[in-house]
């Protein structure tokens, strides 16, 4: 799980921490800043995965203390989540372990709500149809020339999304009614950016700031989540929006604008290296053996080539943005989380699933912490410099996990990576 960290020269200007500290004054709390991008709901288990074991391991940092948070798609979910005090352990028990009692009463997230159709748009689009058969047919008759173009408005006939996002704002607003969390931009503590794209202008819109912060959190979310084509564009005063990583895939520019001193960006979304040993991480390891040798993804039919299309668009992008924030911004130290390349279950999981919900969030957990433990002497050299370090003995625990497993639950966890593995395995034998 590859991590990057932007390099400084010594010569730079010291942080308000380091500043106060030469003074022999007590430190001057860091401005932290955190961007999550998004990628669906298999997106914020790994985000809650990885922010868990990065939060556990880092001494002097409050994941839900930052100055600011920037989310874009699934990224929004968890960023709405951090901003209201939510810690990741407790988002894993609302998003992960969604067959427990959440405490206090809290509504669990089920993403099988996800999948209701968009009824009222279907609706609206059966109702044009009359009007629209009618207007194609008077087109012809006065016309006579060609009939695929009298007839192309009918194309209007097609739903803009099949989906209803709707699910989304009906568990956060929940989620965010119990005591001590908002569900209004401008009662929280802590700045939150919700990014979302405005359809009919294709501009970015950034929820939470002036003008854009009485929509409710919740609604934000959903409208940064409603990916083109699959969910239904979200109106809101008189606008459509869908899903915020249209323009750019995290826009951590947000943070960096705001002044931060470092910057934690969460990137979930990797182009799959089909060639690669998907049994060389950690996190692979986890379950027992696995590996099943490369498979050929256009094999695997249109929507392994369209996944890995998009993966590698938002993943290109994210590369040449993080490139200029650090000539626009040296003095920020700028650290990127994201999987292996190489992660098999990450691409292919089915996130429906309950055991490999919590498979994937551990996993990543995991190879979040073995990646720490791996470049621990370049992060805690960072880190430093913002009153910081890293917990080395919490990196050497093995006995710690995020996830809890049952004996009965590990049992078929174990199952499913096996039937995974043996899945591909087959899938790749033959050519599939």
């Amino acid at each position: 799980m590859p991590m990057t960290v932007a390099d400084r020269s010594t010569a730079i200007p010291a942080t308000p921490a380091a500043r106060a500290g030469h003074a022999g004054h007590a430190p001057v709390k860091p401005k932290i800043g955190l961007a999550l991008a998004g990628g669906g709901p298999l997106a914020a288990v790994y985000e809650i995965g990885a922010l868990a074991a990065i939060e556990e391991a880092i001494a002097g940092l409050d994941l839900t203390d930052a100055a600011i948070y920037v989310g874009v798609s699934a990224g929004a979910i968890i960023a709405a989540g951090l901003a209201n005090g939510l810690t990741p352990r407790q988002m894993c028990r609302l998003f992960i372990e969604s067959d427990v009692a959440a405490e206090d009463g809290a509504a669990l997230f089920k993403p099988e709500t996800l999948l209701h159709p968009a009824l009222k748009e279907f609706g609206k689009r059966a109702r044009s149809v009359p009007g629209l058969l009618a207007g194609s047919l008077f087109h012809y008759a006065r016309q006579r020339k060609s009939l695929a173009a009298s007839f192309e408005r009918m194309k209007e006939a097609l739903p803009a999304g099949f989906l209803t996002g709707k699910a989304i704002d009906v568990f956060l607003r929940a989620t965010f009614a119990q005591a001590g969390r908002s569900n209004d931009f401008r009662k929280l503590k802590r700045k939150l950016i919700i990014v979302a794209t405005d359809l009919d202008t294709g501009k970015a819109v950034r929820f939470g700031e002036p003008g854009w912060d009485t929509t409710p959190i919740s609604v934000a979310v959903q409208a940064s989540a409603a990916v083109p084509g699959l969910f239904a564009p979200v109106v809101i005063g008189g606008h459509h929006f869908v899903d915020g990583a249209l323009r750019k895939t995290m826009h951590a520019s947000i943070a960096l604008e705001e002044g931060v001193d470092i910057l934690f960006c969460v990137n979930p979304i990797v182009p799959y290296n089909s060639t690669v040993d998907s049994g060389r991480g950690h996190g692979a390891r986890l379950h027992g053996a696995r590996t099943t040798g490369a498979r050929k993804l256009a094999g695997g039919g249109l929507l392994d080539v369209l996944s890995q299309t998009l993966r590698s668009i938002l993943h290109s992008r994210l590369e040449t943005g993080l490139a200029s924030y650090e000539n626009s911004h040296p003095h920020v130290d700028i650290l990127l989380f994201q999987p292996e390349d190489g992660d098999a279950e990450l691409f292919f999981t089915n996130i429906f699933s309950y055991n490999n919900r919590r498979r994937m969030c551990e996993q990543a957990y995991q190879n979040t912490r073995l990646m720490l433990w791996q470049q621990r002497i370049e992060i805690d050299a960072k880190l430093a410099r913002h009153g910081m370090r890293l917990r080395l003995p919490v990196l050497q625990d093995s006995s710690l996990s995020l996830v809890e497993l049952t004996p009965s639950r590990r049992a078929t966890s174990r199952l499913d990576a096996v039937l995974d593995d043996l899945e591909r395995y087959l899938k790749v034998q033959h050519g599939v």
